[in-house]
């Protein structure tokens, strides 16, 4: 069941889900807006692979920022925390969407690292791209996208109780952790 306007607020004011900072004009009818934060990551061009279970290459010919704004450029993938912090129980997991009014502008909020598990804390990495042909440029502060909160069993194991919790407690715009998993093969 995704949480409605009254739900989230009342899950939020009883500790069920904690969001810090929290703005209650930020709920919408079946949302919370997220703001974006001010740390920024990039990959600068290059013809070096970028091989997931390799540490090195995850981390190499990257820049990072804080600021209060950033350009993104046409084709341009950036990652980039959201303001709040989020901490969901056993019971509750989340999507992020963007928002509207900044898909027309041609940001994508994410690409495929939608989901956020029960148990889960942490702040948000966003996974963003300019697929338009002018830079956008986007402000700390400014809402960026929304989370969709879903009620589910409660789950067995949550994410803050797995010993590969890779992202949990994270701060600031995270790189890939993949190389921490088992290679396959």
């Amino acid at each position: 069941m995704i949480l409605v306007d009254w739900q989230i607020l009342d899950r939020i004011n009883r500790g069920h889900i904690s969001v810090d900072p929290f703005d209650p004009n930020l709920v919408q009818p079946n949302s919370l807006d997220i703001r974006l934060g001010n740390h920024f990551v990039w990959y600068e061009p290059g013809p070096e692979v970028i091989d997931p279970y390799e540490k090195e290459t995850i981390s190499s010919g990257t820049k990072e920022m804080t600021a209060e704004s950033m350009v993104i450029d046409p084709g341009h993938f950036m990652l980039a925390e959201t303001l709040e912090v989020i901490s969901l129980p056993d019971n509750i997991v989340a999507s992020i969407e963007g928002k509207s009014s900044i898909a027309r502008l041609g940001v994508e909020l994410h690409q495929t690292g939608g989901w956020i598990d029960a148990g889960f804390t942490g702040s948000i990495t966003l996974e963003m791209c300019n697929v338009n042909i002018r830079p956008v440029k986007v402000y700390a502060g400014m809402p960026i996208g929304q989370l969709v909160f879903y009620t589910t069993e409660r789950a067995s194991r949550p994410y803050n109780l797995k010993n590969d919790a890779k992202y949990m407690n994270q701060r600031q715009a995270t790189l890939s952790r993949y190389h921490e998993n088992p290679k396959a093969g």
